[in-house]
């Protein structure tokens, strides 16, 4: 395999994450400056803005049978 075909991959899964990350940003229930900021940071710096956004993003509730 080519290496031009490696990078070609994963720049379409780096797109589909994005693309993934700017709905779930878009659908979260916070504050529309919150979800602009976000936004703005997953569009600028895709990488690294993606990366910060799971760590730093917004957290899911857990379940209640999870909880112990």
């Amino acid at each position: 395999m080519e290496i031009q075909y490696i990078w070609i991959a994963l720049a379409v899964i780096l797109l589909l994450l994005e693309l993934w990350a700017i709905n779930v940003v878009l659908r979260s229930t916070g504050k529309w400056e919150t979800k602009g900021l976000w936004l703005v940071v997953l569009i600028v710096v895709p990488l690294f803005g993606l990366i910060a956004w799971a760590i730093f993003g917004p957290k899911r509730e857990m379940p209640e049978h999870r909880r112990s």
